[in-house]
């Protein structure tokens, strides 16, 4: 891992957790850590209430857009978190892995979004501590 290390964090529409965490980490850590997210399948926009959770902690997603899942990103990132994209994501050794459970938010109303995004802040604080 380097002075400043690169996580990615993938899940399947890229629309909701990932972009969560990103935003998380982003907030979290500043520059001192390269985030990176991206969707097995990615949706054509990210998700509203996702963004209205995350604009509830004070913190702007609505501009991050889905992308798709490229090797060359997972070979460049040192971190690679996975939120329920299976076996989607490629595998290269020498690369710290980590699935997180979480649900996805897809269609739930903001009410079952907090929690989700609750986790995920508590997930990439034990993440920055570790990195």
């Amino acid at each position: 891992m380097t002075d400043r290390p690169t996580v990615l964090f993938v899940c399947v529409h890229n629309a909701g957790r990932s972009q969560m965490a990103a935003g998380w980490l982003e907030h979290l850590a500043g520059d001192r850590v390269r985030v990176f997210s991206a969707g097995s399948e990615p949706a054509d926009r990210i998700n509203a209430v996702a963004v209205q959770a995350m604009a509830e902690a004070g913190i702007d997603i609505a501009g991050a857009e889905p992308a798709v899942l490229e090797t060359d990103t997972v070979r460049e990132s040192d971190v690679v978190i996975t939120m329920g994209c299976g076996d989607a994501c490629p595998v290269f050794p020498g690369k710290r892995y980590e699935d997180w459970m979480l649900e996805d938010p897809a269609g739930l109303p903001i009410e079952q979004v907090r929690p989700i995004r609750d986790a995920i802040r508590g997930r990439v604080e034990q993440l920055i501590a570790s990195l």
